[in-house]
């Protein structure tokens, strides 16, 4: 018999405080989820919604912690929280029309069932990958903190997800910054199939707090009551002493996981043991029991929550299916944004070293956007690995300029959550390798957001890359490839100190997700003289570095200037086109080079196989052919992991290949 989860003998309601006027309307909050449900299984079974994830049996919870906090502090919502969405007046034929994949959804027919917010009803909602929510939860606290405004965030997780690292990057976050936060585990018993016992060996998650110096708390969550009480008294206390506090609220799906997967699974005397504790029809009898609600009253309700149904069905069902249009999809993509060139002000330049360069523009966009914050892994009073931001934490203090614990992912997110808030974020890596960690929230948080209900991602997430310091396999790798087929994001490549700083301020600018790629052989070995003053350079507008007539080099990052030598020592008459941007590319810029020599070849640090060489290849001999004298050619790093010897990375590395590649290109 499955014993996790052990279920109250009943649900002891006390009214306390509260007068007549609350206890009806949560009594109306709490039945208007359960009465959409009811609608929703019938239009399930009749093939007019494709998929439902039943809150049935916990509408306690949601109801009492939307009901709790204040209109304008954010929820971050999981799948059984549809009383959330109701609790927060999203108008029904919006929901419906959510529901059923229709234009007029929040999502406009992009996403499905919960997995929208609303910046007007300050939810931010969710995705599968269940566990990301929580660090966003921290990054919109966190705004709330710097800007003091004493307000508090709620977050929710089932009992399944609490198994993924996002859960413990998340709450470990929020304790280390003391930020207020509520997070509500609504445990049920069961992620999906398998019950609590086969995803932790705890008992509940009150014990898991003290070892994030969290405090704890556990409740009845299918008293409604009780979790309103619970809830509005910690958030009261959290806007005052801002601090995390882990709330573990007690209870039962009634259903499957989605309909589809049903409950067979759970052993028969445990569902009729929580049936009798149904949080909507036991509310409902407190309430007769103490003349507080009447057969009148109760059909009144009743009646007006059906027809705000039965209206918004009749609206959503109403509504033509989507007619896609393409040019719409492609340009929701990004947050609308118009980049204005900014050229200095002044003609002072100095020589820099390209670290140098990153710094000064770094330092300046902190100057001109006092809502940008920086986050990283020793970048405060140690300056970061390679001390790009070095002084920054005496001149703009340890709020915007915060050293953060070994957490990849909860940081990106957080990024993400300040985002939402109005801040602007950039996350340094300490390695581009260690992304990696990190890689759920860029792929599918930053770089999906706006695509999916509007919300842009203000974050630069910078990036130092590259190999040829014999740092071996986890601290050299070029991953600029993993991300340059995510829609959504924007990618640059410096190869030099002025387009460094040019580039990286435009990024920071630009209210879309970055990643900013830096290369670490780079930082001291190459100088220039750049301008003193602020400036931007133009993103997606590759740089022709060099000219020339018997052929074409295009290449990126330290590329660049393996190019440069290559040619110098083969004298060979040759364009080298720096893309500089790799997402989006310049298309034009490639096709005059083209045009121009006939013979190309793409060099990129990365391994050969499916890097962006191979794409913009591919586009060169789509559309460029008729001027080709010579088949396109391509040189990269071997298909290997990046190795640690010296004489076995160099071997890696792609100059020698390039340079035989192109005495072959040249005499074709």
């Amino acid at each position: 018999m499955h014993q996790a989860n052990p279920f109250p003998k009943n649900l002891y309601f006390d009214r306390k405080k509260l007068n007549d006027t609350t206890l009806i309307r949560l009594y109306e909050s709490i039945l208007i989820p359960r009465r959409i449900e009811e609608k929703m299984l019938i239009l399930l079974r009749q093939g007019k919604i494709s998929k439902w994830f039943s809150g049935w049996g916990q509408e306690a919870i949601s109801i009492g912690a939307v009901e709790a906090l204040k209109p304008d502090e954010f929820i971050l919502p999981m799948h059984r929280n549809l009383g959330i969405f109701t609790g927060r007046n999203i108008p029904l034929e919006r929901l419906f029309a959510q529901f059923q994949g229709k234009k007029s959804g929040l999502t406009k027919g992009r996403d499905r069932s919960f997995h929208f917010g609303s910046i007007e009803h300050h939810i931010v909602g969710m995705i599968s990958h269940l566990g990301p929510q929580l660090a966003i939860a921290d990054g919109i606290a966190l705004a709330h903190k710097l800007a003091k405004e004493n307000k508090v965030t709620l977050v929710f997780s089932g009992d399944g997800a609490s198994s993924e690292g996002d859960f413990h990057e998340g709450l470990n976050v929020a304790a280390v910054w003391k930020l207020p936060v509520i997070f509500v585990i609504e445990h049920n018993g069961y992620g999906l199939s398998t019950p609590s016992e086969e995803q932790f060996a705890f008992k509940n998650f009150t014990d898991k707090g003290p070892g994030y110096g969290m405090e704890t708390r556990r409740i009845e969550g299918n008293n409604v009551l009780e979790v309103y009480q619970a809830i509005s008294e910690l958030a009261e206390d959290i806007r005052k002493n801002p601090r995390p506090i882990l709330l573990e609220a007690m209870t039962f799906r009634m259903r499957g996981h989605e309909e589809a997967s049903g409950t067979k699974y759970v052993p028969k005397q445990l569902m009729e043991n929580w049936a009798k504790l149904d949080p909507v029809e036991n509310y409902e009898a407190y309430l007769e029991s103490i003349g507080v609600l009447d057969e009148k009253t109760k059909a009144q309700i009743n009646s007006k929550i059906k027809k705000a149904i039965d209206d918004g069905l009749e609206k959503a069902f109403t509504e033509e299916p989507i007619s896609p249009n393409i040019e719409e999809e492609l340009k929701d993509v990004y947050f609308p944004f118009e980049q204005k060139v900014i050229s200095p002000k002044s003609d002072q330049i100095s020589e820099k070293r390209m670290v140098d360069a990153i710094s000064d523009g770094l330092r300046q966009s902190m100057e001109k956007f006092p809502n940008l914050v920086l986050m990283g892994q020793d970048i405060s009073e140690y300056g970061g690995v390679f001390k790009v931001t070095e002084g920054f934490k005496k001149q703009f203090g340890a709020d915007r300029v915060r050293n953060t614990p070994l957490c990849e992912s909860a940081i990106i997110g957080a990024g993400l959550g300040l985002s939402i808030q109005g801040y602007k974020a950039m996350v340094e890596m300490q390695f581009a390798d260690f992304v990696s960690v990190g890689f759920n929230q860029i792929v599918n948080n930053l770089a999906k957001i706006h695509y999916r209900w509007g919300q842009n991602a203000d974050v630069v997430v910078r990036m130092p890359t590259g190999a040829g310091m014999a740092a071996g396999p986890f601290h050299s790798q070029s991953n600029e490839a993993w991300f340059f087929h995510t829609p959504g994001l924007k990618i640059v490549y410096p190869s030099n100190p002025y387009d460094a700083k040019g580039l990286l301020n435009a990024a920071l600018e630009d209210p879309n997700p970055y990643l900013y790629f830096e290369h670490k052989g780079l930082y001291r070995s190459i100088s220039a003289g750049i301008p003193d003053e602020y400036y931007t350079l133009e993103v997606g507008k590759a740089s022709l570095v060099a000219e020339g007539s018997q052929l074409s080099v295009i290449s990126y990052g330290m590329g660049i200037h393996w190019a440069k030598k290559a040619v110098e020592e083969l004298r060979i008459s040759a364009d080298i086109l720096d893309l500089r941007t790799l997402l989006p590319w310049d298309k034009e810029a490639v096709q005059e080079t083209v045009k121009k020599t006939g013979k190309v070849i793409f060099l990129q640090e990365d391994c050969l196989t499916g890097g962006i060489g191979a794409e913009i290849c591919a586009w060169i001999s789509e559309h460029c052919f008729k001027f080709l004298d010579a088949p396109v050619m391509r040189e990269g790093s071997l298909d290997t992991p990046v190795p640690f010897a010296p004489n076995l990375e160099r071997a890696f590395l792609p100059m020698d290949r390039f340079k035989n590649k192109l005495q072959v290109l040249v005499e074709y």
